[in-house]
């Protein structure tokens, strides 16, 4: 009979916990969101928590990514070729719009 430390079971609980967290964040996604022409392109996006949104700036002027949720997610201004990008993590619609151009506006949606 063999009889584990508890050393050896911390130590295989730990491996065990290290596979399964490695193995949730290859799951994970990224979304690439453009911006060009003064539109997010795609202007609605469906993510699962943990997945990644990437905004590119593809226009010749600045833009921002500014949430509607309060303190959700907030970019500096991108220039030409910049990108931000945000981690999602808890479920809900979140509605967002540029900063510098109100009228530009979209949707990441995030679901189990």
């Amino acid at each position: 009979m063999i009889i584990a430390t508890p050393r050896a079971a911390f130590s295989r609980a730990l491996c065990i916990a290290l596979a399964l967290g490695f193995n949730a964040a290859a799951h994970a996604a990224e979304v690439v969101v453009t911006i060009d022409n003064f539109v997010f392109n795609p202007p609605a996006v469906t993510i699962k928590p943990g997945d990644t949104v990437t905004w590119r700036n593809a226009d010749d002027i600045p833009h921002s990514i500014v949430s509607t949720t309060p303190g959700a997610f907030r970019s500096k201004a991108l220039d030409t070729d910049d990108k931000f990008s945000f981690t999602f993590t808890t479920s809900g619609a979140f509605e967002y719009f540029c900063g510098l151009h109100p009228h530009m506006k979209a949707m990441i949606t995030v679901a189990p």
